[in-house]
């Protein structure tokens, strides 16, 4: 686990909001503090869908990170900044699995609860935390640790700029 404050917010948030940087994430929550306090949950209503629709989700339990900004975008909007935002990215299971293999463990999808990005916005400052959730109790970090250097090459890639905590 790593936690790197954002230098440039604005340029995060046009990331995040506004381009497509983040849209192959999917969303387990969001918790977002204006005028009123929103909170939703990223977890795939699969009643709401048809058997069609839902063989084309592949088993998606979540939804995408663009399918969701839409409405993060339209609740942010406006002169005011929102007094807390709390983000909870997943890493789609494609991308888990492209870490397991850098990782060199012993691991599958299956092992893995998730890899997360945890993104807080409080008091005009902007943290990204990762985390890693793996089924049973390991000592080896090295997917940690892994996650946390694809995640700093993520954000060098996309020129973020951040300083670790």
């Amino acid at each position: 686990m790593i936690s790197l404050k954002i230098i440039d917010i604005k340029g995060f948030m046009n990331s995040l909001l506004i381009q497509n940087v983040f849209d192959n994430f999917l969303l387990s929550e969001m918790q977002i503090i204006t005028f009123n306090h929103f909170h939703l949950s990223g977890r795939l209503n699969t009643d709401y869908y048809s058997a069609d629709e839902l063989e084309l989700l592949e088993g998606r339990e979540y939804a995408t990170w663009s399918e969701i900004k839409p409405i993060a975008y339209s609740l942010v909007k406006g002169n005011k900044l929102p007094l807390s935002i709390k983000i909870i990215l997943l890493l789609s299971s494609a991308n888990t699995e492209k870490v397991l293999k850098r990782s060199g463990m012993a691991l599958t999808n299956s092992d893995i609860n998730g890899l997360f990005l945890n993104i807080r916005f409080d008091k005009g400052s902007l943290y990204l935390i990762t985390g890693t959730s793996i089924k049973s109790f390991s000592m080896d970090k090295t997917l940690e640790h892994t996650w946390d250097d694809d995640l700093r090459l993520f954000l060098k890639h996309y020129e973020i700029a951040a300083e670790e905590e």
